[in-house]
């Protein structure tokens, strides 16, 4: 076995999350190393849903400029409503910046700003434990290689290897009873779509609609999970008819864009997620391991955070690790200063992760339910806690900087 003990700040994970919290120590001098399982840099679904909190952390992290010319504003929004005799119309506005961004463009352009050594594919991390002699995580790599790290950051998704081994989550996963499935649809004539988010319901099926450029549209719908969903998530054709087939009633121009639809960028997933009161119980961080993202505050896509909460995480997690670090001379990383660090990283999120999960669960539990009894109680909690739409978008997580008092 090659034991390697160089690397100080380990990051598990080269999704979003992954990156973004590379990135963000790298604009603080900090320097990590990536370890990504599969052999290339690759994005999970379609598309990601940034609001202007999530803009506000891209912006910290130097690449929201570039990203924004990549997908038009969304000015408004509009909900329909289908049943057997009518259709219902409601209009909503949108007060605040709010894009969809390919998420292949987003980890491309997060990837692209740092330092070429960062990043280092097919790395699966099979076990994580504490070094009897130094106390230090040091993890056992797939091919057999030990590394050694004096901090490691799992950002490793809803499954998550890093939040397993060391325990950091009480409660197992839950599922919501609805699936998702996403894609692109191109025109290459250019569609007739306005730059508004528009959602079409009739009774448990859902479908989001939101132009990206004037010839790109993504989509997803959402409906109840059947058993025969293993078997088709594993077939872009199945999922296509199988969308088909649980749309019908839906408008004409709904159904040719799921007919027309690139099948390369079809995903149907079900939908796991940690209930809100795990994450008020839960520590998040044992030594210098701590978690980020999913690995942290798996949510289902109800409320399109859950791209931009982990971006949260990495300016926040990144500049409280700053912080401390750089109280210490020549910015050594010692396990009381990394843990002081990650408490005051877990203390910052905790309030916010747990009011977006909530508000999440909530509206999945109001997709999930067949009772109407259910439902209204649900939307009279949504009423109370929930009534300001932008609560969640008008979020600052702040900036990479240091509060006045720090250091400089």
């Amino acid at each position: 076995m090659k034991r390697i003990v160089k690397n100080e700040i380990v990051i598990v994970g080269g999704g979003i999350c992954g990156l973004a919290t590379a990135l963000a120590l790298h604009r603080k001098k900090i320097k990590s190393l990536v370890l990504e399982k599969s052999e290339e840099l690759r994005a999970t679904g379609a598309a990601i849903i940034v609001q202007a909190n999530g803009w506000h952390a891209l912006d910290q992290l130097g690449v929201g400029s570039m990203l924004r010319q990549t997908a038009i504003q969304i000015q408004g929004g509009k909900f329909i409503s289908i049943s057997e005799d009518e259709q219902k119309e409601v209009a909503f506005g949108i007060n605040q910046e709010f894009r969809c961004l390919k998420r292949t463009d987003l980890i491309k352009a997060i990837a692209n700003c740092l330092p070429m050594e960062t990043i280092r594919t097919s790395c699966q991390v099979v076990s994580i434990e504490l070094d009897s002699a130094t106390h230090y995580p040091q993890l056992l790599l797939s091919n057999g290689s030990i590394l050694q790290a004096k901090v490691v950051i799992g950002c490793d998704g809803v499954n998550s290897i890093i939040a397993n081994m060391v325990g950091l989550h009480q409660t197992k996963l839950l599922r919501f009873s609805t699936c998702v499935a996403r894609g692109f649809t191109k025109y290459p004539n250019g569609h007739q779509f306005p730059s508004e988010f528009a959602v079409i319901s009739r009774g448990q099926v859902q479908l989001g609609r939101i132009p990206m450029t004037h010839k790109l549209v993504y989509w997803f719908v959402t409906r109840l999970s059947t058993s025969q969903d293993s078997t088709i998530s594993k077939d872009s054709n199945l999922i296509r008819r199988s969308l088909l087939e649980s749309m019908e009633g839906f408008p004409i121009h709904a159904m040719d864009m799921i007919r027309s639809c690139k099948l390369n960028s079809l995903h149907h997933t079900d939908l796991k997620y940690r209930p809100p009161w795990d994450l008020l119980l839960n520590k998040f961080h044992k030594g210098t391991i701590v978690v980020a993202g999913d690995a942290m505050h798996a949510t289902g896509p109800f409320i399109a955070q859950g791209g931009s909460a982990s971006i949260e995480d990495a300016i926040v997690l990144a500049r409280c690790l700053a912080q401390k670090m750089h109280n210490t001379k020549n910015m050594m990383i010692g396990r009381c200063i990394v843990s002081e660090a990650f408490d005051k990283y877990v203390k910052e999120r905790r309030m916010r992760i747990f009011w977006l999960s909530l508000n999440t669960f909530l509206v999945g539990k109001k997709l999930d339910t067949k009772s109407w009894i259910v439902r209204l109680i649900v939307i009279a909690i949504m009423v109370v806690l929930f009534r300001d739409r932008d609560c969640h978008s008008r979020y600052n997580c702040g900036t990479l900087r240091e509060e006045e008092g720090d250091y400089i």
